[in-house]
């Protein structure tokens, strides 16, 4: 069964990610990552990507949701994925579905719960010991956090009336953090 993370920024998703693909076998699709790989690629597809990151645009909707589609295709069916950065947004949650589906694909979602402040204490930590230039403005930081609550949240929300959804407590270190979320993988 697939996974699909969420989290705001600072509750250690990427981190979580890396330890369960390492434990559970999950292949990481992590939307910009798999954006930049398409783009770097000789395909049609990964041609017109390039060209909108080339410009400095976003890449649309439409197309975002094909190098989805293509890449859970390109994978094979008892290959598990995990999720990364996708849906973020309604539009997306319901075009996922729909490629889900057409793909014969179950997945459960993990939602890492953790307030703002301490979110923000973690990011800035972050940005000082690793030197994340995304991560130095608070501001910028603030805003993203905006957006996955504006946008997001509706999404997780509508999951969770589908029983889709596990809450895990994102305080604590990593591995107590972990051992959450570990726990409730195993119980999927």
């Amino acid at each position: 069964m697939d996974l699909v993370l969420f989290g705001i920024q600072g509750s250690g998703k990427g981190t979580q990610a890396k330890r369960l693909a390492a434990e559970f076998g999950y292949d990481i699709f992590e939307a910009g990552g798999e954006l930049r790989k398409m783009a770097a690629g000789p395909t049609d597809l990964g041609k017109t990507v390039k060209s909108y990151i080339d410009e400095g645009h976003l890449v649309p909707f439409a197309i975002i949701m094909k190098v989805v589609e293509e890449a859970i295709a390109a994978r094979k069916k008892d290959q598990k994925i995990l999720f990364d950065g996708i849906p973020r947004d309604s539009d997306q949650r319901h075009a996922f579905d729909a490629i889900m589906q057409r793909q014969g694909r179950d997945f459960r979602c993990i939602q890492i719960l953790l307030d703002i402040d301490e979110a923000m204490e973690r990011i800035a930590g972050r940005a000082q010991s690793e030197g994340r230039a995304d991560d130095a403005d608070r501001e910028k930081v603030r805003r993203r956090m905006d957006l996955f609550r504006e946008k997001t949240m509706p999404v997780i929300e509508g999951y969770v009336t589908h029983g889709k959804v596990a809450k895990i407590d994102g305080k604590g270190d990593l591995d107590q953090v972990y051992e959450r979320i570990r726990a409730a993988v195993s119980g999927f």
